[in-house]
């Protein structure tokens, strides 16, 4: 057992406990905090809240209910100037009265070092603006509860001209695209320190009464982020569970220095496009003992449309996903759809996958464009189960008007031009699936442009008893089915070692155009 500090503000800290396990510790254990018992935990990464600004700390972790010290460390509490408790500007915190304008008073208010407290109870809200240099504290039992009447969120236009007329100010997005959107509800834009944390919760009240109702229905300027970050900078985000989005949960858009500690995502499974997170031209983003439990992606990183990255040229890069837990959902890690500015240096370690329908997904197809590259991207000590087709990287994906088109569906080598993607480097390793359903794998390259690198190492498939049908991906010639191996096409160089297939009906490895 070792314990580290990942972090310390002046009333929170978030440890990891490292025993060996994935995203839970092999064991509950006791923390004792000067000498005191604190609380239990059964997650590697643990958040400690309720402390005090400047307070030395001494760290303890024992096996439940036990006296032997396993572990320690220490560390002293951050500064803080003020708190500005909610209710004295207003709030009521009923779950009836609109609490917005006392909530955002106190947050415009609130200075540097300073602390905006939001107490147990439950305060509706339109939406709500942060700012730089914000700490805003959900408290134990708070909840933030939105109001789901469209016409009390306002808009966003997608692009704004400058009065120069010679560059442009975007500030609306949908799926890539500069287009009018519908503000977050939590929202903040080009801010830089902003902490929001505490055991509480925002819940978007979203259901089929409302914000879900139409889901096949795509009218911009479509439903609310939970919580849209836009061209912020060192934004952390600790503890606090994000409930019943409208649709994206978090959504950090052109965002540096972004992290998630021990947070939770909670939507139903079947809500409609309520992916946990979307990082979208993001550069050094941490997601650190996550859970997320939804009725989409878990985490699908984009990088814009076409238009996007050829005006902007920004990918996204540097992403670690370590010590989550991802259940339900389409995809546990999904790269795109929209990543035509590219996506370069994502490693996903020490995770549990669990009753997704992919593990690693990837979506991308032709005329995303040259920029549209992905890079370096790690998969390692990865446990899977019951996740339908555990890899899945399709360069074929059918989204879109187009997605049907013969430009994007041929399986003949076309020219390599502007509109091109390209995936360089996918390597799995230390990877563990067991119950599968569909496929083990199912890696298909773009002709013209084939992967240049995919590898397997010590990665093992095991298929249920009562394996299901299912379509591995999302692209035409690819029909139902279950039971399958591992199926790559269009690859330069692929390594193999260690790779166990077992349960399948047909061969265990099916190869087409690799060297």
């Amino acid at each position: 057992m070792n314990i580290s500090v990942r972090y310390v503000t002046a009333r929170s800290a978030t440890l990891e406990l490292a025993d060996g396990g994935r995203f839970y510790t092999c064991e509950p254990y006791d923390i004792r905090l000067n000498g005191k018992h604190f609380l239990r935990t059964d997650r590697v990464i643990t958040n400690l809240f309720g402390l005090f600004p400047g307070q030395a700390c001494h760290v303890q972790v024992c096996p439940a209910d036990s006296d032997t010290i396993l572990a320690e460390c220490d560390f002293t509490t951050g500064a803080e100037s003020v708190t500005l408790n909610v209710r004295d500007f207003g709030a009521v915190g009923d779950g009836q009265t609109d609490d917005t304008l006392a909530i955002q008073t106190a947050v415009l208010v609130c200075p540097p070092q300073g602390r905006v407290l939001v107490p147990a109870g439950t305060y509706c809200f339109r939406c709500l603006i942060l700012k730089s240099d914000l700490q805003l504290y959900l408290d134990d039992g708070a909840v933030l509860s939105a109001f789901t009447d469209e016409d009390k969120l306002p808009l966003l236009p997608g692009m704004i001209q400058t009065t120069d007329e010679k560059d442009d100010y975007n500030l609306g997005t949908w799926e890539g695209n500069p287009l009018p959107s519908r503000i977050g509800i939590v929202s903040a834009f080009y801010a830089e320190r902003i902490l929001v944390y505490g055991p509480g919760r925002i819940d978007g009240g979203a259901s089929r009464d409302n914000w879900w109702r139409k889901e096949r229905v795509k009218v911009l300027p479509g439903r609310p982020r939970l919580l849209f970050l836009h061209h912020c900078k060192d934004v952390t985000i600790q503890g606090v569970t994000f409930t019943n989005s409208p649709s994206w949960t978090l959504h950090p858009y052109f965002c540096t220095n972004v992290s998630f500690l021990g947070t939770e995502v909670n939507n139903p499974q079947d809500s409609p496009n309520t992916d946990g997170m979307d990082p979208e031209s993001v550069t050094d983003l941490l997601v650190l003992g996550m859970r997320f439990s939804l009725g989409d992606d878990c985490i699908a990183i984009k990088a814009g449309k076409i238009y996007m990255a050829s005006r902007y040229h920004t990918p996204s890069r540097h992403i670690q996903i370590r010590q989550c837990l991802m259940e339900h959902g389409h995809g546990a890690v999904t790269i795109g759809s929209e990543m035509a500015g590219g996506v370069y240096g994502v490693t996903v370690e020490d995770c549990l996958f669990r009753d997704t329908d992919r593990g690693l997904r990837v979506k991308t197809r032709r005329g995303r464009g040259k920029e549209a590259v992905l890079e370096d991207i790690v998969f390692r000590n990865i446990t899977m189960d019951q996740v339908r087709t555990p890899i899945a990287v399709n360069s074929f994906y059918y989204c879109d008007p187009d997605g049907h088109t013969s430009y994007v569906q041929n399986r003949e080598a076309l020219p390599v031009d502007d509109r091109t993607p390209a995936i360089r480097s996918l390597v799995f390793s230390h990877v563990k699936c067991e119950n599968c359903h569909v496929q083990a794998a199912y890696v298909e390259g773009l002709p013209e442009q084939k992967i240049d690198e995919l590898v397997l190492d010590d990665v093992s498939f095991s298929f249920a008893e009562d394996a299901q049908e299912g379509l591995p991906v999302m692209t035409e010639g690819v029909d139902l089915c279950s039971r399958k191996g591992i199926f790559v096409s269009n690859v330069h160089r692929l390594t193999m070692k260690k790779v166990r297939v077992t349960g399948q009906e047909g061969h265990s490895l099916t190869l087409g155009s690799v060297k």
